[in-house]
C-alpha cells in the first residue's frame, strides 16, 4: 500500500499563492504519474494537473493553466502544488493521487487512472 498525505492548505486572501505538498511512504512505489485534484462544496471532483515521476511532462486543467505548477522531489517521494494568484474558485479540497500510468494515459483516463489518494488538504480563498 502507498499512503499519501498532503499538506500546506489554509486560508488565503484572493491573489494571494499557497504551496500544497503530497508525501509519499509506505511501500515504495513506482509510477509514472503523481497528480492533484480538487473538490469545491458542491460541485464534481475535477482533475487540476499531473506530473511524471520520469520526465518533465506535466499538464494542467485550463483552469489553473498559467497560475499553477507542479512539480517533484523524487528524493523527498514529494509532488508539490504552487498555486499563485488564487481565486475563490480555486477554494476545494485539494487531493494528490498516485498513477502507475504515464502522464498521457492518466490525463486521458481520468480519475479511475489513479491507484491511490490522499485524503485531501482544505484550501480557502477569501475575496
Amino acid at each position: 500500500q502507498v499512503q499519501l498525505v498532503e499538506s500546506g492548505g489554509g486560508l488565503v486572501q484572493a491573489g494571494g499563492s499557497l504551496r500544497l505538498s503530497c508525501a509519499a511512504s509506505g511501500r515504495t512505489f513506482s509510477s509514472y504519474a503523481m497528480g492533484w485534484f480538487r473538490q469545491a462544496p458542491g460541485k464534481e471532483h475535477e482533475f487540476v494537473a499531473t506530473i511524471s515521476w520520469n520526465s518533465d511532462s506535466t499538464f494542467y486543467a485550463n483552469s489553473v493553466n498559467g497560475r499553477f505548477t507542479i512539480s517533484r522531489d523524487n528524493a523527498k517521494n514529494t509532488v508539490y502544488l504552487q498555486m499563485n494568484s488564487l481565486k475563490p474558485e480555486d477554494t476545494a479540497v485539494y487531493y494528490c493521487a498516485a498513477s502507475s500510468l504515464d502522464t498521457i494515459r492518466a490525463v486521458t483516463i481520468g480519475r479511475r487512472a489513479y491507484d491511490y489518494w490522499g485524503q485531501g488538504t482544505r484550501v480557502t480563498v477569501s475575496s
